[in-house]
């Protein structure tokens, strides 16, 4: 049985109620159905995901009178960071369970129900509750979140030229989600206080987990139980060791902390640490095993190149919900045209660019067909782009004397609109190259691999935000844009070996 077959075969003849086969089945917009669910479940776990996170920052730094945690504004930007790191380096465990116990659809079905439990968490307005709450989570978003992209991936053949529109209608839909949350969430922490923000959260999330349970019968894949499962004794072991690994990992933190060691400086520095060190462990064991062919490690290679693109874009973006949201809360004027809107909604505008561009991307990929773009050369764009935000950034923050100064709100709305951009040419492009790179043996723990680039990305940004309060505005801004054009236009030079090496991805 071929790679493409694995990844996209019927599961059960063809008959009535059967699925169609993957160049048959043109039910929504031309793409598969089951995208039409999985999109609906992405737009309720964003509008929660990114809805949490636009006032999060804000609720760090904010005052302990006003219901705030009392952090300095790098100290919040740090943890916030940190927080993402968590986030995205537990997408591994949720790769490797997906592929060898619970299955996809199963895995994206528990990781919802924790992360809806975390938000529910995060309503209750004390800080033990909120620290419950991220980490709950921080667990369901890594069983969500690269399983959910993979499960797109199993609509397409490899070959099926709608598979880079596909994840573009289906970043659409995400950024549908990651716009309206941040509209809700903002307006209900600013005026009725930060938990009730959290509480919009945990509803999103729910409606999104009955969706995916209605629609689950178009999804590829839903009645296996793991792609390449355990054997019965070797899960059970596996199982009996997961539960106790978390019992000591919980039980030693709580002493470290009772002792006054693991601190929360420390405890992001250990992220920053264990972001570096995971995905060169990772490339390492994907390299040396022996269920690896020699034509899939070959596709590795250039693959390293993307991870490392995405590391550099992914940096600057998750800082919209970080320095950019403290600088427009306190550098910025929240009001277009008369009407005064909270801080937070700016998250909203980038949701906004990329609801309104995704479409557009995808019908000029379809339109071009073959002689669109190479992976690589999107990547690159992308990365430029998100520097050029940055760059953006250094005029209205340059020439004033005292920190107390307004800019127009159009500056930070430019800003996101790069950013917007680069994102949906990054992001679609690296997802859909990583399911068509992925070794059969290591299917949904390859997208984890390619969230560990955003983990990277986040452990990064928590060292670097802590400078944000101690250089200047247009110094920090320059500094980091520069680079991350630097390191686009370092891709789009390797873009001719990066084309020989990636086949079949175009």
């Amino acid at each position: 049985m071929s790679r493409t077959d694995v990844a996209t075969e019927p599961e059960e003849p063809a008959g009535p109620g059967s699925l169609p086969r993957p160049e048959d089945d043109t039910a929504f917009f031309g793409q598969p159905r089951g995208l039409l669910t999985l999109s609906g479940l992405e737009v309720w776990e964003r509008f929660s995901f990114l809805g949490m996170q636009a006032i999060l920052v804000l609720y760090f730094a904010d005052t302990v009178a006003h219901g705030g945690m009392g952090m300095s504004a790098g100290t919040a930007a740090s943890v916030s960071a940190a927080y993402g790191t968590l986030v995205y380096l537990v997408s591994v465990a949720g790769g490797w369970l997906a592929d060898r116990i619970l299955g996809s659809y199963r895995a994206v079905l528990w990781g919802g129900v924790l992360i809806a439990c975390g938000h529910y968490a995060m309503a209750v307005p004390t800080g033990t509750m909120t620290w419950v709450g991220l980490g709950l989570i921080s667990a369901g978003t890594g069983l969500l979140k690269p399983n959910v992209a993979t499960m797109v991936g199993k609509l397409y053949r490899t070959d099926d030229e709608r598979r880079d529109a596909g994840f573009a209608l289906y970043y659409m839909a995400i950024n549908i989600g990651a716009f309206a949350g941040p509209l809700i969430t903002g307006w209900l922490g600013d005026h009725q206080g930060w938990h009730r923000g959290f509480s919009a959260a945990a509803i999103g999330m729910t409606f999104g987990l009955i969706q995916y349970v209605l629609g689950r019968r178009h999804l590829a894949g839903r009645k296996h139980s793991a792609e390449v499962a355990l054997a019965p004794p070797a899960m059970r072991r596996a199982v009996r060791l997961i539960f106790i690994g978390i019992a000591a990992v919980s039980t030693t933190a709580a002493a470290l902390a009772l002792a006054g060691w693991l601190t929360m400086a420390r405890f992001v520095d250990l992220l920053t640490l264990v972001s570096v060190i995971a995905p060169v462990v990772y490339f390492t064991v994907m390299f040396t095993s022996p269920r690896v062919t020699r034509e899939e490690r070959g596709r590795l290679r250039p693959y390293i190149v993307l991870f490392l693109a995405s590391t550099v874009f992914n940096f600057i973006l998750f800082q919209a919900y970080s320095t950019m949201m403290l600088l427009a809360s306190t550098n910025a004027e929240t009001a277009i045209l008369g009407f005064d809107f909270p801080a937070s909604w700016y998250a909203s505008a980038l949701g906004a660019f990329e609801v309104g561009l995704a479409p557009v991307v995808a019908a000029l990929w379809v339109r071009m067909g073959h002689r669109q773009p190479h992976a690589s050369n999107k990547i690159a764009i992308g990365v430029v782009l998100g520097g050029l935000s940055f760059l953006l950034m250094v005029l209205p923050t340059s020439g004033h004397k005292g920190d107390d100064y307004l800019m127009s709100a159009w500056w930070i709305v430019g800003s996101y609109l790069l950013l917007g951009l680069g994102d949906i040419l990054l992001e679609t492009s690296g997802m859909s190259a990583t399911t068509k790179l992925a070794p059969t043996a290591f299917s949904s723990q390859t997208m984890s691999l390619w969230f560990l680039s955003l983990a990277l990305a986040n452990g990064i940004q928590a060292q670097t935000v802590k400078l944000y309060d101690d250089v200047s505005q247009p110094a920090y801004f320059g500094v980091n844009g520069a680079i991350a054009v630097a390191a686009g236009v370092a891709v789009m030079a390797a873009a001719p070996w990066l084309r020989r090496t990636m086949h079949p991805v175009h």
